[in-house]
């Protein structure tokens, strides 16, 4: 059927308003919605498996339920991209690993059924690194996710394919995932919004160290109130995750009201142990030096967090020999670099060292409390650096100096992970190099709700300010990535029957 094109570029929440009152249909926004999909993704890849055909029967289900009166879900009808790290029944997924190309698993993981109950419509995976390893999206089953600002540069990751797929207004609801950063980076280098919330808040059933709270699935958006939409959608307990407890999701549905000039706001360009590029160090600077006025206070602060890389090391390193074991024991070369190095980095690592990094988070959530007692929020660069050229895997060196591993450039988010405090990469303006930069916004210990009322707030103020409010890329002036952003696939996906009857396809 006809759509309107303009129709994805709508924020969920209009859609969803607009599906409610009867003024679009469920599958006038599928199509509209697949168009775009097709037009643009080519130009960055952020779309892998697809399944078209069953979403189009959902989205006829959606429209009569809505002609017949029935209750609606808070996401009803709205076309959802699930990162690849999320089991889909019926529909391909492959952890962006050769390992699983033909993997197409019979349920939905608890994450994804929760989106489905609420209404959504899965219509795609989105891309990733192998394994959800690194801040780059891109492995050998699908190629690479370039940015929507330019191709040729990296969308971040592990939540690249998501966030790409947002900015582009491919999709209005995609999923994410944290544990070093990966909601917030890909925002921040896409010009979206990517929240990490407390451990415990939303369910994360595939965690197989269940009581690790560095590891957590969350809501991306163009928008706060948008990832707030999904956030009501799928928080709440689950016996899948020990950590979660009793709470109401729907006090998410809505950004609690905050007055920006009563807030007392401290900023750091480091946390006083990251290494962050010269050129966003000053593109901070001017940012914090444009927004000052909306707060009651806004001062620099010193931060000593005790030895955050090496406990960092320890405990992603444990999630990756426990996931990682069978894999590497059969066959080392089987997985990528990313995932080979944590795996070894853990295999050697011992008791005493695991026993040492849980005793120094706990010392790290401790020293990060004393910044609270006098200010409410932390802001500081999402990023230490501006996209790179996603052939790069990893920013290899910051200022001239060598990183020491492929994720040590991720340390202005995972020294927040290592603290366990809600944070959120809001899009502000552009950086020095005229791509999108983003800026992290750190509540207090559990306070998810005061963290997402005050990016609400400021995400409004920045509206008013050229130099600060949400880029929007121009897709349809891209030019193709070269070399393509496919070329580092080494041989085609093998798909299953059940996903060639989900109607599973490649970019």
């Amino acid at each position: 059927m006809s759509s309107d094109p303009s129709l994805p570029a709508l924020s969920a929440i209009e859609l969803r308003r607009l599906i409610g009152s009867k003024q679009i249909s469920p599958v006038e926004l599928l199509e509209a919605c697949i168009a775009r999909i097709e037009a643009v993704n080519p130009l960055v890849n952020a779309i892998t498996a697809t399944c078209y055909e069953r979403a189009r029967e959902e989205a006829r289900a959606a429209e009569r339920a809505v002609l017949d009166g029935a209750p609606l879900g808070l996401l009803h009808g709205l076309p959802l991209g699930v990162k690849d790290l999320e089991a889909t029944a019926g529909l391909l997924t492959t952890y962006g690993s050769a390992l699983y190309r033909d993997h197409v698993p019979a349920a939905d993981n608890v994450l994804v059924a929760r989106l489905r109950a609420a209404g959504a419509i899965v219509t795609g995976k989105t891309n990733i690194p192998e394994m959800g390893a690194g801040a780059n999206s891109r492995n050998v089953v699908w190629g690479a996710t370039g940015n929507p600002f330019n191709p040729n540069l990296n969308a971040g990751g592990s939540s690249g394919g998501s966030a790409a797929a947002l900015a582009c207004d491919m999709l209005p609801v995609c999923t994410g995932s944290d544990t070093g950063g990966s909601l917030r980076i890909p925002a921040a280098k896409c010009g979206v919004v990517g929240f990490r919330p407390s451990p415990g808040v939303v369910p994360s059933s595939r965690k197989l160290l269940g009581w690790t709270p560095i590891s957590v699935v969350g809501p991306m958006g163009r928008t706060v109130a948008d990832a707030c939409l999904q956030l009501a959608a799928s928080a709440g307990p689950s016996a899948s995750d020990p950590l979660t407890y009793a709470l109401d999701p729907l006090e998410f549905l809505v950004p609690q009201p905050v007055d920006l000039g009563s807030l007392r706001v401290a900023y750091t360009e480091d946390f006083g142990a990251c290494a962050v590029d010269d050129d966003i160090r000053r593109t901070f600077r001017a940012k914090i030096d444009a927004m000052r006025h909306l707060f009651r206070r806004c001062d620099e602060i010193a931060l000593d967090l005790g030895e955050v890389h090496r406990c960092f090391d320890v405990l992603r390193a444990e999630s990756f020999v426990a996931g990682m074991q069978a894999a590497y024991e059969r066959d080392p070369a089987s997985l990528g670099p990313n995932t080979r190095a944590n795996y070894e980095m853990g295999a050697r690592m011992s008791l005493l060292d695991s026993a040492w990094a849980q005793a120094e988070q706990t010392r790290i959530l401790q020293r990060f409390q004393a910044a609270f007692a006098d200010y409410d929020v932390i802001l500081s660069p999402t990023t230490p650096v501006s996209p790179f050229p996603w052939t790069q895997l990893y920013a290899e060196t910051i200022n001239g100096e060598p990183q020491e591993n492929y994720y040590r450039w991720l340390a202005p988010t995972y020294v927040v992970t290592l603290t366990t405090h809600p944070a959120i990469s809001l899009p502000c303006g552009l950086d020095h190099a005229g791509m999108p930069f983003g800026l992290q916004v750190v509540g207090r210990f559990r306070a998810d709700r005061q963290v997402l009322g005050v990016a609400h707030a400021m995400e409004q103020a920045f509206a008013a300010s050229t130099a600060l409010r949400r880029p929007l890329p121009r897709p349809e002036l891209l030019e193709p990535a070269e070399p393509a952003l496919t070329s580092i696939v080494t041989a085609p996906p093998v798909f299953g029957a059940a996903a060639g009857q989900a109607g599973t396809s490649a970019v």
